[in-house]
């Protein structure tokens, strides 16, 4: 068939899934196993400091990619960038299952680190060169790999989060490792076969008047890349906010939410499968709409989708200020538990947001991005997601002197305040963009 997509897609979308199950899976343990004491097989670590490292790490995870998509276009090729940050990130897993010990801790995030900047960038490179420049599949195909990573995102916490619970937080990183061994596996034995040539060699084979352009930017080119770090540093606020689902969130799920089913008690884990769970909902019913909308000649332009996504992130912390609230109990030291609808709509509303601001992030940069500078634009993307997650890091980690209903609270009237900044940046931004907004 000829609208039919490559088979290549597919093993890269396999690939993406495992190694995004390891990674989700690895995310979902992190804080609890640095807080729990050393009798419940965890660090013993206190929640400020966690929440610190837990923001430094996921930090470098989008700092890194730079690092390994050069290496990729000037040395090694993607396909063999890919299979390094496999195997580094497939042991830094496999370190951190050693059980409490700070030395394999640092030894196995800083592997994860690497390894991640080895396969993030080099994979996403791959699915487009599967297509050719005005190949109309190219958007789809994202679709299909964007699915792929939140397939991997959703089953993973659940996984491993039991495995955890059960076994201990060791077998719960060894379960991460053999997710990223099976994604490695897959990709080496069917890669020559479904991806023939494409990744096999450094992009530095290309002649240099490929890579080469002396000429000055032009006023439009200078206009749209100033649109580009406008609109980052707004992404650097929604991220900060958005990645305390993985920090201050966990956390005060971990103590003040009833998480029993009956008899049956929902580990903490399994709540970062919520996210993944409702962008496979809710993506397809997103892109419908802006469809539909763009059909009618109404579709918002691309600063006024991220404003909205801004504004429902901070109602997303509003149900969490409510659930806070409710949990003051009088006369005790133990906090009043509530139910878990407070948590599951906030992350709804923080998903809402997320698919309001994030798939169009990328699409916005390779739209605006003056052609020789493309490839530096994009990393300036990703250091965007790496400040947002140090930054996180530290606000979660006020949470022990602040309190999390503080954080909360600050967060929601800090979102929508922001949401409304960039509506009023709207006309200015588009205007500068020369129509491409």
């Amino acid at each position: 068939m000829k609208n039919r997509h490559p088979k290549g897609l597919y093993l890269l979308f396999a690939t993406e899934m495992w190694e995004r199950f390891s990674y989700y899976g690895m995310r979902s343990l992190l804080v609890l196993y640095l807080t729990k004491s050393v009798v419940e097989g965890g660090m013993g670590i206190s929640q400020s400091d966690a929440s610190l490292i837990y923001g430094y790490f996921t930090g470098f995870v989008y700092f890194t990619p730079m690092i390994g998509g050069w290496l990729a276009d000037n040395y090694l090729g993607q396909r063999k960038a890919i299979v390094i940050g496999a195997i580094l990130m497939m042991l830094g897993q496999w370190s951190l299952s050693y059980e409490a010990s700070l030395t394999y801790l640092i030894l196995g995030l800083c592997l994860l680190i690497i390894g991640n900047g080895f396969f993030k960038p080099n994979i996403s490179v791959i699915v487009g060169d599967l297509y050719g420049p005005t190949d109309t599949r190219r958007d789809s195909a994202f679709t299909i790999f964007y699915m792929g990573i939140n397939v991997g995102a959703f089953f993973a916490p659940l996984l491993t989060g039991y495995v955890a619970l059960k076994y201990g937080y060791s077998y719960g990183f060894l379960t991460a490792g053999m997710g990223m061994l099976i994604g490695l596996i897959v990709y080496l034995l069917l890669g020559n076969r479904y991806l023939g040539e494409v990744g096999l060699y450094p992009s530095k084979a290309k002649s240099k008047s490929d890579l080469i352009d002396e000429s000055p930017l032009t006023k439009e080119e200078k206009d749209r890349t100033l649109v580009i770090l406008v609109i980052a540093i707004f992404c650097v606020c929604f991220f900060a906010g958005f990645e305390q689902a993985g920090s201050s969130m966990t956390l005060f799920t971990n103590t003040c939410v009833d998480r029993h089913i009956g008899s049956f008690e929902v580990p903490t884990e399994w709540f970062q499968s919520v996210n993944p769970l409702f962008i496979i909902l809710l993506a397809p019913m997103l892109s419908m709409l802006w469809t539909y909308l763009s059909h009618i000649g109404k579709e918002p332009s691309i600063p006024v989708k991220m404003a909205l996504g801004m504004i429902l992130l901070g109602v997303g912390f509003i149900f969490l200020c409510i659930a806070n609230s409710q949990t003051i109990g009088e006369g005790s030291n133990e906090p009043v538990k509530v139910g878990m609808s407070f948590v599951i709509f906030a992350y709804l509303f923080h998903t809402i947001g997320e698919l309001c601001l994030s798939p169009i992030g990328l699409s916005m940069v390779s739209k605006l991005s003056p052609v020789k500078f493309a490839s530096i634009m994009m990393g300036v993307w990703f250091l965007s997601s790496f400040f947002a997650n140090i930054i996180g890091g530290y606000i979660a980690s006020l949470t022990s002197f602040l309190g999390a209903g503080t954080i909360f609270l600050g967060l929601a009237v800090f979102s929508i305040l922001v949401g409304f900044c960039l509506l009023l940046l709207n006309k200015w931004l588009v205007k500068k963009s020369h129509g491409i907004l």
